[in-house]
């Protein structure tokens, strides 16, 4: 019998079809069948809300997931076949830590003069993430520079990470606790269920996703991925000597275009050929 494997996937636009490519239509129907096998533990890793991951399990009909760490990794559930979303007050409890007794309120007053941020709608943040949008065209090294130097002076561990949003030609800054990042949410749900590294399957799109496609898991990016994000990560890859546990998708893959769900599966085989039967 094949080992279990822990699929973890972000989900706009790397699950989700909703930018501006088009998707295979006969992606989504196989990442089901790929989900529903007994051997395969599905996580949605996302920074979207809970509220805003149910909305999105409904609209698009997606696998209901085992697990969802949610809000850019700082909260994590266990939704299992019941969806009864329990959240993991352990991982509340490690990522407290790096802010000390600051709230959000307290970092964003520190940053309330910086011109070019915008805060992001009251149901994007949380009370360890801070979000804003800013410029998608903006130098984005020189602002994430600015405001860690601003935040260091509060004297904890932040994390401040950049996307651009290709649909909607804007900026994403997320601010999190140093441990909370996407990367930190992936490897603690891993330890907590239980699965290897090499058993462990990360798919993302963005520059949120860059820490765990980087990092030392099997990775994909999904052939929808922006120039700029693909060129990031070959940089970070080269830098940290990955290779063989990165993969980027680029279709011709069972017919399909190597975008959204279509990438993930490509990659996923690639990683474990065994699953190829499971999808044809």
């Amino acid at each position: 019998m094949t080992a279990p494997l822990l699929l973890c996937c972000d989900l706009d636009r790397t699950l989700l079809p909703n930018g501006p490519q088009d998707a295979s239509p006969e992606a989504l129907p196989r990442f089901q069948r790929i989900a529903a096998r007994p051997e395969v533990t599905l996580a949605y890793v996302t920074g979207r809300s809970r509220d805003l991951v149910e909305r999105a399990i409904s609209h698009w009909e997606i696998p209901l997931p085992d697990v969802v760490a949610a809000d850019v990794g700082t909260t994590i559930y266990d939704v299992g076949p019941n969806a009864l979303w329990a959240p993991w007050y352990d991982w509340q409890d490690v990522i407290a830590r790096d802010w000390k007794d600051h709230t959000p309120a307290d970092l964003a007053n520190a940053l309330a003069d910086i011109d070019d941020l915008t805060p992001q709608a009251k149901d994007r943040q949380g009370p360890f993430k801070l979000c804003y949008t800013a410029p998608h065209n903006i130098d984005a090294a020189a602002l994430v520079s600015v405001i860690s130097a601003r935040l260091d002076k509060l004297n904890i561990a932040t994390e401040v990470i950049w996307s651009v949003d290709e649909t909607r030609q804007i900026g994403l800054l997320d601010i999190l606790p140093r441990s909370a990042t996407k990367q930190g949410a992936v490897d603690f749900l891993r330890c907590r269920l239980g699965f290897a590294p090499d058993r462990t399957l990360f798919a993302g799109d963005s520059g949120n996703d860059l820490p765990v496609l980087a990092g030392p898991l099997k990775a994909i990016l999904v052939a929808n991925a922006t120039h700029e994000v693909r060129t990031t990560l070959n940089r970070l890859a080269e830098a940290s000597g990955k290779d063989d546990t990165l993969y980027l998708a680029h279709g011709d893959f069972l017919g399909m275009n190597g975008a959204y769900a279509a990438g993930i599966l490509e990659g996923l085989a690639h990683f474990f050929p065994e699953t190829l039967d499971w999808m044809t």
